[in-house]
């Protein structure tokens, strides 16, 4: 590993560091977007996610005088063979941190590659283009440019509290938080809907045991569409414990092959935009996949969503 300025370290974090790491996270989102645009709830989740170890899989850097200007993680919650990994330093004096902690980050994942019993592994990771000096590392290791996501947002400040009524023939309802069935049904759309897109598949048991960790779940924002007593589309909203954002999050929209181009991913949508308003949100925002084949963002744009900016994704396979 690279070594790291005089007085300076790395160790593994615990939960407990997690507003140290919000902290981090939001100072180097703001120097490369312009606004902090990480949540607590993805903290936790980066943190606590299946197949994520804090003692095998996580690092952070401290300066000489014990601050953590630095993180770097994996996620994987499925063991098949990719990682995305991320690595955040404080802006400007977090600098020296970058390279040790991508460093021991691909060290890291070519043991789990032999971990997780695969021949060949990917690893991708994500920059905003205006991170030139990350984007000349990940090329210095190997990586390549994939594809581009975008950050999409949405003012609400005349979106009514009320949903217009769905398509004939669809029914909207909020998720029933206490049936297991109803709960097998909204994850089974969300895997069958991306088996054709770059989504992660998840098994129902990892997932739930996500959702079980959340201490802030919102199921009244999560929405389902029916058509004919079928769950056909879902929605999944995601809660932001900075209560300053005033944004609501749609973390997962899905619609079923069979089910698509009739409307249902629309009407989701300004249910979701509703029940956000409604709330005293000013906005709403999501992230698309720009190479998703279903053409998300075309959806996303009819319905006025804007992009904020787009982030790059690199890969490299080991």
């Amino acid at each position: 590993m690279t070594e790291l300025p005089d007085g300076w370290s790395v160790r593994r974090p615990a939960l407990d560091d997690s507003p140290a790491i919000l902290k981090l996270v939001h100072a180097s989102d703001i120097a490369a977007v312009g606004y902090p645009d990480y949540t607590a709830e993805e903290v936790r989740e980066a943190l606590t996610e299946p197949n994520t170890d804090l003692a095998r899989d996580v690092w952070v850097a401290c300066d000489a005088g014990g601050r953590i200007v630095g993180w770097t993680y994996p996620g994987n919650a499925t063991g098949e063979n990719r990682d995305f990994i991320e690595v955040y330093v404080w802006p400007g004096d977090g600098a020296p941190a970058m390279r040790p902690l991508l460093e021991l980050m691909l060290a890291r994942v070519a043991e789990r590659k032999i971990e997780f019993g695969h021949g060949t592994y990917e690893v991708r990771a994500g920059a905003v283009p205006t991170e030139i000096a990350y984007i000349d590392l990940l090329t210095e290791h190997g990586f390549a440019f994939l594809k581009q996501h975008a950050r999409m947002q949405i003012p609400l400040e005349d979106v009514p509290a009320v949903a217009p009524e769905p398509p004939a023939g669809v029914t909207l309802r909020t998720v029933r938080a206490d049936d297991e069935g109803d709960l097998r049904a909204f994850h089974a759309v969300i895997e069958q809907a991306f088996l054709d897109s770059d989504h992660r598949s998840a098994s129902y048991e990892n997932w739930r045991r996500q959702v079980a960790d959340d201490p802030a779940p919102v199921f009244d924002e999560w929405f389902v569409a029916e058509v004919d007593g079928v769950v056909a589309g879902v929605l999944e909203s995601s809660y932001d414990s900075d209560e300053d954002s005033g944004e609501g999050w749609v973390k997962r929209l899905a619609v079923l092959g069979s089910y698509r181009k009739k409307g249902l991913g629309e009407a989701l949508l300004r249910r979701a935009f509703a029940a956000y308003a409604a709330k005293g949100r000013d906005k709403a925002g999501l992230g698309v996949d720009m190479a998703n084949p279903t053409r998300a963002a075309r959806l996303y744009l009819a319905v006025g969503m804007k992009p904020l900016y787009e982030a790059n994704i690199y890969q490299k396979w080991i």
